[in-house]
């Protein structure tokens, strides 16, 4: 994964991939790809799997978190190497087009596990090949509030495999099925994306390979601080439509939430790159873990739609918020090894996903005192950030 782009290509100017438009095309589409496929799908198909493949709640645990280490090792791979980001998100792309298609193909447990964990490696190297790529020809171009819309790409992918995996679950397709339909739509979305994608971004992409200066200590704790929201949002983005599934037996009912959650994530991107012409990235940050803690509590403590769909909007609407103000902070942080800085971020909040799925069968498999738990590590960590901007 450490190619470099070529010079010629890299000297082309004004190349059609550096346009703002562009940029927010392909950096939405790879990030609904990567994300809403290669990492969120699975929580949409746990339904199905527990239905037609007989797949136990312990199970998926270690589906979900085979996918959350394979996130951390292709996020570490990144910190500790300088691949071009055209690159991360070209073959990470096609990587997760085939490790999902490849779960319909197969019904053993130990190879959903290998294949979740692949998936996991390349969709990390997609995220962290968006956000060094676009952000930097965004924010060139005068267009740094767009970064709304490349992020939005997530919300749309979750919402994507949500209506998928409401649609097979009243249609009966069976997980299987769905897996080769996610599968496919990724490879054509791969496909396109290679062929579109000419310029690794330019200088400003690629300053983080030629920094030598250690990150600082206020970079290392808003690490920290990512890391903890990793941890806190991991239960409910796991588990959620298998909580509603138990509230509600309906599949026409219960399969709602997670396209809710994923409409939420995508507009709420938008509204946030707005709000950070008014809050500081890491103000916004901050109030939105609370807003994610509330929607943490709510989702064990929910008895009726009504209440698991707030649970979605909260949950939704705050995480790939988190996301964009992090990563915004990491670039302010970081300066010319913000690329790197990201990255670290990324394998932190893996690591955090990590122990999200192991307390639950920790604790017992029960789901309401790790999510408690998780409440207030999200809080916590807030704590942490407001004080800490006093001193950055």
């Amino acid at each position: 994964m450490s190619v470099t782009a070529p010079a010629a290509t890299a000297a082309v100017p004004a190349a059609r991939s550096e346009t703002p438009a562009a940029v927010v095309w392909i950096g939405l589409s790879a990030l609904a790809v990567a994300m809403g496929i290669g990492r969120f799908s699975f929580t949409p198909l746990l339904p199905l799997m527990q239905q037609d493949s007989g797949v136990s709640l312990a199970q998926g645990s270690w589906l979900a978190t085979a996918n959350y280490v394979g996130y951390l090792v292709g996020a570490l791979v990144c910190t500790v190497s300088s691949p071009a980001p055209r690159r991360l998100i070209q073959w990470g792309l096609v990587a997760v087009a085939a490790f999902t298609l490849a779960m319909g193909l197969t019904g053993a447990l130990w190879l959903w596990i290998v294949l979740r964990f692949l998936a996991g490696a390349a969709s990390a190297y997609v995220l962290v090949g968006v956000s060094a790529w676009a952000m930097p020809i965004l924010a060139r171009r005068e267009k740094a509030n767009w970064s709304g819309h490349v992020f939005s790409g997530v919300g749309v992918g979750i919402l994507l495999a949500g209506v998928i995996g409401l649609m097979a679950g009243v249609m009966a397709w069976g997980s299987q099925a769905t897996w080769i339909v996610l599968g496919a739509m990724a490879a054509v979305f791969a496909g396109v994306i290679w062929l579109s994608l000419t310029e690794d971004g330019g200088p400003a992409a690629t300053a983080a390979s030629e920094a030598t200066t250690p990150l600082g200590r206020h970079a290392w704790v808003a690490a920290l601080c990512y890391g903890c929201f990793g941890y806190g949002y991991i239960l409910p983005a796991t588990f959620l439509p298998a909580q509603a599934r138990a509230v509600i037996a309906d599949p026409a009912v219960f399969g709602w939430v997670w396209p809710v959650l994923g409409a939420a994530a995508a507009i709420s991107t938008v509204l946030g790159a707005r709000l950070l012409s008014m809050l500081s990235a890491r103000r916004l940050w901050v109030y939105s873990k609370w807003v994610l803690a509330a929607g943490v509590v709510a989702s064990v403590f929910a008895t009726n739609l009504y209440a698991l769909l707030f649970a979605a909007l909260c949950v939704g609407g705050t995480f790939m918020v988190i996301t964009m103000a992090g990563i915004e902070e990491a670039r302010r942080l970081g300066g010319a090894q913000a690329p790197r800085l990201i990255a670290v971020y990324t394998a932190a909040f893996a690591a955090g996903q990590i122990v999200g799925p192991l307390t639950v069968g920790a604790l017992g498999g029960g789901m309401t005192v790790p999510s408690l738990i998780a409440a207030g590590v999200l809080a916590a960590s807030g704590i942490v950030l407001s004080l800490g901007a006093r001193h950055t």
